[in-house]
């Protein structure tokens, strides 16, 4: 067990501090908790479920025959720097984008066209593994429930520095205060982003929290931010999107 503060810990900078335990091995009994990773893209409740994190035993890459093996508690940003290091292309968008493998794989992480999803082989969950024919990928989901303890993905070659850069060049308009990135998932044709502002919400505020007057679609934390206004104000874009434009809004951000 460990003691985290989501206030501090999380990347919107909001919650309770609770006991959450670890994981070191894989069994079916862990699934009744919660896996907040590095807590990048979640809002925690006053009151949350259990939770738990993946130990280190679950932060590793290796290279197996034509496959590049990755554990789910491995930080992003070293995912990045081992296929520099090793030539491998594919996973240059992870550069910068928060998390560990399995929250981007649950999450079907990605940047404009590139998502996690190209790349995955097949994932490890109590039950086994897992290929991706039977996972249900879609825009930023994968359909899966389970915890994801390893995953497999294709080993390319060509390492393209000059992609990366150009993929962190589209995310300079992000705000700058504590937020957990994108809060509501854009719908087909359309940019969550464009119907907020359209709705007037751009720079709208609550007590603490507002949706950013830089890019409408990220809900920033101005200080003292909380998780009841921060859940108003996803509740009024909800409502004013639906009424303005019929479009049902989906949380990218993952409310616990």
């Amino acid at each position: 067990m460990r003691s985290i503060d989501f206030s501090l810990y999380s990347s919107i900078k909001i919650g309770p501090k609770v006991r959450v335990f670890r994981i070191e091995s894989i069994d079916e009994e862990f699934e009744r908790f919660k896996i907040v990773g590095g807590a990048n893209n979640i809002l925690v409740s006053p009151n949350p479920p259990p939770m738990a994190v993946l130990g280190k035993s679950f932060d590793y890459i290796r290279i197996e025959g034509d496959e590049l093996i990755i554990g789910g508690a491995t930080p992003t940003g070293k995912v990045v720097s081992f296929c520099k290091k090793h030539n491998i292309s594919g996973l240059e968008f992870l550069s910068r984008l928060p998390g560990t493998i399995g929250g981007a794989v649950k999450m079907n992480a990605g940047v404009k066209e590139y998502e996690i999803g190209s790349m995955l082989k097949w994932i490890r969950t109590y039950e086994g593994v897992v290929p991706k024919e039977r996972l249900n990928i879609t825009y930023r989901n994968s359909g899966i429930e389970n915890i994801v303890y390893e995953a497999g993905f294709k080993l390319l070659s060509g390492y393209s520095e000059d992609l990366r850069r150009r993929l962190l060049s589209l995310r300079t308009n992000q705000p700058k205060e504590p937020s957990a990135g994108s809060c509501f998932k854009n719908p087909k044709s359309d940019y969550a982003g464009r119907l907020l502002e359209a709705v007037g919400l751009k720079g709208h505020r609550i007590g603490d929290m507002a949706f950013s007057p830089i890019h409408a679609n990220f809900l920033v934390n101005l200080g003292k931010g909380d998780f009841f206004d921060a859940l108003k104000l996803i509740e009024l874009a909800k409502k004013r999107v639906f009424e303005e434009f019929g479009t049902v809004l989906e949380e990218e951000i993952i409310i616990i």
